[in-house]
């Protein structure tokens, strides 16, 4: 297993970015490479990618989620293999700071030499920021569940 840390802050409240990573079908507006998700059931969505030229299809479960917190996940089937937890702590009454931890598992060769290279390091903090721009931009979120997992 390979692992990713990055973080960026946001010029919103904790609430606002929280609520926006549990919108997950708005995800494809900030994330390069996700085309679809689906959610399926509270704690299960399914996720249609393609990175590098490489399409692929998993489920991931919701395994932890906390608002104003964290939402922690794990894929249950399909085409990729990963675990991750993003978290959301308050620098100011304006400011988040929203942090991403993913552990994946890099499949073949391609996927072998692209993490050696850096590329999902530098696709999570491309998406991180996208994020913040989306955000930023936006001032609100588009949706919310409130939840807990």
């Amino acid at each position: 297993m390979s692992q990713v840390e990055e973080s960026i802050e946001v010029r919103v409240p904790v609430h606002t970015a929280y609520n926006q990573w549990t919108q997950f079908e708005s995800f494809p507006q900030f994330m390069d490479g996700v085309e679809r998700i689906e959610q399926r059931t509270d704690t299960l969505t399914h996720w249609v990618t393609k990175i590098g030229g490489q399409a692929r299809e998993f489920d991931a479960e919701i395994t932890e989620q906390v608002p104003d917190e964290r939402v922690a996940w794990t894929t249950v089937g399909g085409e990729a293999r990963q675990a991750g937890v993003v978290t959301f702590h308050r620098i100011q009454d304006d400011t988040t700071k929203v942090m991403l931890q993913l552990d994946f598992d890099p499949r073949g060769v391609a996927e072998t030499v692209g993490d050696k290279l850096g590329f999902v390091k530098r696709q999570v903090s491309g998406d991180l920021a996208r994020f913040k721009e989306f955000m930023e931009a936006r001032g609100a979120e588009t949706g919310a569940w409130r939840g807990k997992v």
